[in-house]
């Protein structure tokens, strides 16, 4: 009951991944679950002591899952590559493991960092995620922002993990498209339409709940563009859902 495997989701994660593993390298396993990377992420997991599974990806919930069956231990700990377990949290997960007083799952806080900028406000500072958790009580759902449902009470961490999640803005807008495909692709098969509400006001009002209400100003000029890149993120998904219904007319 108290041995942890680790789980790695990765596609192209050649700067992250040798960082990853060692921040994990407590755990008793390690799995790299790979959406068959065209980049060297492979190559540079091998040189570790990890067991590597390649599927072709469908959606973020599916590829944690598949990931967590083939788990030999009870205890998951997931790890998206652009995270670090800081030493204080390990410490922590070591010790929740052994004696986690009844809770089935843990949440941890993430120090999140934009573009080599820490940002603390518009909404980071809320910024919360379940990583450790009993597989035998929580499974994920949900095709983009993916979401554990559980059985049973959630625990918190004290300390932080680090979330490198965008090494440049680049970067940034190359994941924008791709999370923007898969809302748009999910509220298709929902039937969703768009007008011109989600293509003016919806990004607008993005902005001004991360500049504005998240208090995302505080964070000087960093602030402003990373709120900014979060309308554009929803103005990306309703584009490319008005882009996917044109070809069904």
């Amino acid at each position: 009951m108290t041995k942890i495997t680790a789980i790695i989701p990765t596609l192209n994660e050649e700067i992250h991944i040798a960082d990853a593993i060692k921040s994990v390298s407590f755990a008793d396993e390690i799995i790299v679950i790979d959406s068959y990377s065209s980049d060297n992420t492979i190559e540079i997991a091998e040189q570790y002591n990890v067991k590597i599974i390649k599927r072709m990806f469908d959606d973020f919930s599916s590829q944690k899952n598949h990931a967590i069956a083939q788990a030999k231990h009870d205890w998951i700990y997931i790890l998206d590559a652009d995270e670090r377990v800081t030493p204080e949290v390990e410490l922590e997960i070591l010790e929740a493991v052994k004696n986690p007083k009844g809770f089935v799952g843990f949440f941890v806080r993430r120090t999140f960092y934009f573009c080599g900028r820490n940002i603390n406000y518009g909404g980071c500072q809320r910024d919360k995620v379940i990583r450790l958790f009993l597989k035998e009580h929580c499974s994920y759902s949900g095709v983009v922002h993916e979401r554990i449902s559980t059985k049973g009470k959630l625990g918190f961490f004290k300390n932080k993990i680090e979330h490198y999640s965008y090494k440049d803005f680049n970067h940034y807008i190359s994941k924008m498209n791709h999370y923007g495909e898969l809302r748009a692709k999910q509220y298709l098969t929902e039937g969703k339409k768009v007008n011109l509400f989600h293509i003016l006001i919806k990004p607008s009002a993005r902005f001004f709940i991360h500049y504005v209400i998240r208090l995302g100003f505080l964070d000087g000029f960093p602030g402003f563009v990373f709120a900014k890149s979060q309308a554009y993120g929803v103005y990306t998904r309703y584009v490319k859902l008005w882009l996917l219904n044109r070809k069904l007319t």
